[in-house]
């Protein structure tokens, strides 16, 4: 098994009596796109700023390729850091930013200036190497700071929210140069971000945060499809979350009553026993939704309450008999088939083998 590049022991971060990040161990592999996701005060950047060099853990280590960094300097580091901000120099033209830490690490003129052009022309912005970056877009800004961090041909780079400014038909065409890069070149990149959007696109795996803690590491469908826990089913996409009591277990499936009604959920790869309290989530664009009472193993007669739409999907709120929220996810076009409209009422329905029962909290 290839040897980590990065690697994170025990490590926890405290300003004061405040734990920014209690007891993190992860392991990061070279060549891999990782992002770490969650809420503002969850730990995500306090862990970029360690990786950085930025901020040193009060205890535990951190290590890159085997070499303890606990106490290494930033510029140390062969991590650089593209910041949500850019921090690109405005008084510079966008050759002489690529070039500035060329220069700082002594590479003489003709080289370095070698260098910037080549890689602002592989970010496609090379016709405005002389131009002052204050007058660029934030698309093309954006791509002067990834290339004034990758002429230094690093062996990771460190993304903090690069693309929380951008127009969104702007982060959707940056995710794509990013993903691009990133498969090119084989660096390790490590990606914060609040967006989930951004991190299931990109990322080989996900770290999902809580207040300091880890709450779940894997890839976006395994985190999508099978969240580790309530928070992670609450935090990431449009979930229905039921808890009740286990009243049946087997080997395929298991039953649960809830308040709203008694469901059946495929069985978990962990124990289980009846009569204990569980709950169990099913994604809003696995439930169907009809008119008439359906055939599937699970139902419920809801009211349809509000819809949201976002582009063709469009996502529908309904609430059953005893005030429990549903959330069912769907194209426009389905829906204008079904003919509903707030105050009707429809039946939702899913299979057991997409009722996933969490295993913590």
């Amino acid at each position: 098994m290839t040897e980590p590049l990065v690697t994170f022991r025990n490590v926890q971060k405290r300003f004061g009596e405040f734990v920014a990040v209690r007891d993190m161990t992860l392991d990061i592999q070279p060549g891999e796109f990782l992002a770490i996701m969650g809420s503002s005060g969850c730990g995500k950047t306090t862990t970029l700023r360690m990786l950085a060099g930025l901020e040193s853990p009060t205890s535990g280590e951190i290590r890159i390729a085997g070499r303890l960094m606990n106490d290494v300097r930033p510029h140390e580091r062969d991590t650089p850091l593209v910041w949500q901000s850019l921090a690109l120099f405005p008084f510079l033209t966008a050759r002489e930013n690529v070039e500035f830490g060329l220069k700082m690490r002594s590479v003489d003129k003709a080289e370095r200036k070698r260098r910037a052009l080549d890689w602002l022309e592989r970010m496609h912005i090379g016709e405005f190497a002389d131009r002052n970056v204050d007058t660029l877009s934030g698309g093309q800004r954006q791509r002067v700071a990834l290339a004034r961090s990758l002429v230094m041909e690093p062996q990771m780079l460190l993304l903090d929210e690069p693309l929380s400014a951008l127009d969104a038909n702007l982060v959707i065409r940056m995710q794509g140069v990013l993903t691009r890069l990133q498969k090119e070149l084989g660096i390790t990149f490590v990606y914060v971000t609040h967006s989930q959007s951004e991190a299931f696109a990109m990322a080989d795996r996900v770290v999902i945060m809580s207040q300091g803690d880890i709450a779940q590491v894997g890839s976006p469908k395994d985190i999508y499809r099978a969240p580790a826990n309530r928070f992670v089913a609450e935090f990431v996409g449009r979930n229905n979350i039921l808890s009740g009591t286990v009243e049946a277990t087997g080997e395929i499936a298991i039953r649960i009553r809830t308040e709203t009604g008694s469901f059946t959920a495929k069985a978990p790869d962990f124990a289980i026993r009846t009569g204990e309290a569980r709950s169990f989530v099913v994604s809003a664009d696995l439930v169907s939704l009809s008119p008439d009472r359906p055939e599937t193993e699970n139902r419920v007669e809801c009211t349809l309450i509000s819809e949201e739409f976002v582009g063709s999907v469009v996502t529908l709120f309904l609430e059953s008999a005893d005030g429990h929220e549903f959330k069912a996810q769907m194209q426009e076009r389905d829906l204008l088939n079904l003919d509903l409209s707030a105050g009707d009422t429809a039946w939702l329905g899913w299979e057991a083998e997409n009722a996933h029962v969490l295993e913590g909290g």
